[in-house]
């Protein structure tokens, strides 16, 4: 088994991405070695433990205690959403001016 469990009471309090923590365990879980270092789960088809995915699952358990970047000041000020075009309902965001004219064609 890897050194991390899907269940809460294992997961380590520094954890600040709870579910890249879940779904990486998991990954990890599934692609352990075999008495021969040889990764048992079947996607990886005999393939040399440490397997990629098994390595992709570690570098997720990093991910997932690393700490989040704090937003930027001029986000967190104001109506919610407004500094972020990626959040919130309403934003100021416009579609680009198209430089030319569509043609419509009948067939």
């Amino acid at each position: 088994m890897s050194e991390a469990s899907t269940d809460r009471a294992d997961r380590p309090a520094e954890v600040t991405d709870p579910l890249l923590w879940g779904l990486s365990a998991a990954v990890a879980d599934a692609h352990q070695p075999d008495e021969d270092r040889v990764c048992v789960s079947p996607s990886c088809v005999g393939a040399a433990w440490p397997c990629a995915a098994w390595n992709n699952a570690q570098e997720g358990l990093r991910a997932a205690r690393a700490p989040r970047p704090a937003p930027p000041a001029d986000a967190t000020a104001g109506e919610p959403g407004r500094g972020d075009p990626l959040t919130g309902w309403s934003t100021d965001l416009l579609p680009a001016a198209r430089s030319e004219t569509l043609a419509v064609t009948a067939a």
